[in-house]
């Protein structure tokens, strides 16, 4: 039974479907393996085993009928606690919300139910994902598995734990700022940010939940939902299964994603972004990523040193202000109210991100459309780039796992290279795609000296996901995958 513990989603369906194992001797190992490894990590917050029962022994009586539900027929998985399930609380990390038991599953947890999977458990996120880090006042501290002094990132940092201590095979995460990304990099896995607008964000919280409870709603602006997984196979899969319109835009509209544009590596035609003074990269992740293109680049992969022709730092500067604009907008009055008054004292020189986000969170509508407008001349540079180029590689983030901080987001600091950066910085590279729409996936890409994982971030045309995801595939068969933690 051992062996089950990390493969793949596809592998426990394929063995459920032959019969080397029932769905029910499946959840009972995974349920046993939560207990037995989950209370130093808390990763999974919320458990339900005797509905998820109730599903396993239908999925096995269905096999036993020859019927098959779909591709993840009888797979247990687990789901990020932003997305609803239906009978179990969802709390996005926030005691006002301890008791919301949806009434309705998200679009996308549909899509895994519609396909077979057997759900089980939620995974711990920050206090209404909006953080680097998985910690709230509900549910406590999620621990990193290759350092449980380490945070698994976030907001997806629950679901990033359990699939690499082996606690369940597939999840779905969110990512408005590398919430997907991050954790895939701190944790060792594959994870997939979405092309903006590809898979619904319906039953995600937020928006607060209960204010759009039909076909209407909210979508976030950069914010997307997509997968993380052990295998780079897993997150194609889901991709087929998550891509579709909003529910209100079905009428008249499909989700057709175009297929890989290049068969082999020796033609996929790679660019390079490895660094930039801006946000400076360690060198501890550094080193490994060189590595790992050093081992491409003897394969004759066609790797150039060439970027789209966008400014790190206007970039940045787009995206924190537009990403401060969509967090602003839930903020309560008595906290906008005196941002409100906070920004008019700002100097013009101060360009902290504490300031940036004060700016950005109470712009006028007015500023709102001139950095949209920004927006898509960006978007024009990425596109004549991806004309010339394939993927783009850069890092995820410029530091491996880093230690729990659970201080004021804006007090706390981190060491780049041996210098204090603001923690924000976390979060520049995963901007730059976010910001623009992109598709973005992240694989393993080798561990640092200290032995934590780093993450490779490969970046995709719009709309064509499929993309960096098979070049994503093409380059893990050089430089490896998933491996697991020592000691589960």
């Amino acid at each position: 039974m051992s062996a089950h513990a990390f493969q793949s989603a596809l592998e426990q369906a394929a063995a459920i479907r032959t019969g080397r194992i029932s769905a029910v001797e499946l959840l009972e190992y995974y349920l046993e393996r939560v207990q037995r490894f989950n209370p130093q990590l808390n990763a999974i917050v919320q458990t339900c085993p005797e509905s998820a029962r109730e599903r396993a022994e239908k999925a096995d009586q269905a096999i036993a009928r020859g019927q098959l539900w779909g591709p993840l027929h009888g797979v247990p998985v687990t789901i990020k606690d932003t997305l609803e399930i239906v009978g179990m609380p969802c709390t996005s990390g926030s005691p006002a919300l301890k008791d919301h038991i949806p009434a309705k599953n998200a679009e996308a947890v549909q899509s895994y139910i519609d396909a077979g999977a057997v759900v089980f458990g939620k995974t711990n996120v920050p206090l209404y994902g909006g953080d680097l880090q998985s910690f709230n006042k509900v549910y406590g501290q999620t621990n990193n598995p290759w350092d449980t002094d380490r945070t698994p990132g976030g907001s997806s940092g629950g679901a990033a734990a359990a699939l690499s201590a082996g606690l369940c095979c597939l999840e779905i995460g969110s990512d408005i700022g590398g919430s997907i990304r991050t954790p895939a990099h701190f944790c060792g896995l594959y994870g997939h940010k979405p092309s903006f607008g590809i898979v619904p964000q319906k039953g995600h919280i937020p928006p607060y939940p209960g204010i759009f409870p039909a076909e209407h709603g909210i979508c976030l602006d950069i914010m997307v939902v997509g997968p993380l997984a052990r295998s780079i196979d897993d997150i194609s899969l889901a991709m087929d299964l998550l891509a579709a319109p909003e529910p209100a835009e079905r009428r008249g509209r499909q989700i057709h994603l175009p297929e890989p544009r290049k068969d082999n590596l020796k033609d996929i035609r790679i660019g390079l972004w490895m660094d930039d003074p801006v946000c400076p990269v360690d060198n501890s992740v550094g080193g490994v990523l060189q590595n790992a293109v050093d081992r491409l680049s003897a394969k004759k992969a066609q790797i150039s040193d060439k970027r789209p022709n966008v400014d790190f730092a206007g970039t940045h500067d787009c995206f924190l202000s537009l990403l401060a604009a969509v967090m602003g907008a839930g903020t309560p009055d008595k906290y906008f109210n005196k941002w409100l008054e906070d920004v008019k004292t700002l100097s013009p020189n101060d360009q902290s991100y504490l300031a940036r986000h004060l700016r950005g969170a109470t712009q006028l509508h007015r500023d709102w459309v001139i950095r949209d407008g920004l927006r898509q001349l960006l978007r024009q540079h990425w596109a004549d780039f991806f004309r010339e180029f394939d993927v783009l590689i850069c890092p995820v983030a410029p530091l491996p796992a880093i230690a729990h901080d659970q201080q004021y987001l804006y007090d706390r600091r981190i060491t780049v290279n041996g210098k204090q950066r603001e923690y924000m910085d976390l979060m520049g590279w995963a901007g730059l795609a976010g910001v623009v729409y992109l598709p973005a996936t992240v694989i393993p890409a080798g561990r640092t000296r200290e032995g934590l994982p780093v993450g490779m971030q490969i970046v995709g045309p719009y709309l064509e996901d499929r993309t960096p995801i098979h070049a994503a595939k093409l380059i893990s068969e050089v430089i490896g995958g998933f491996t697991p933690p020592e000691g589960y």
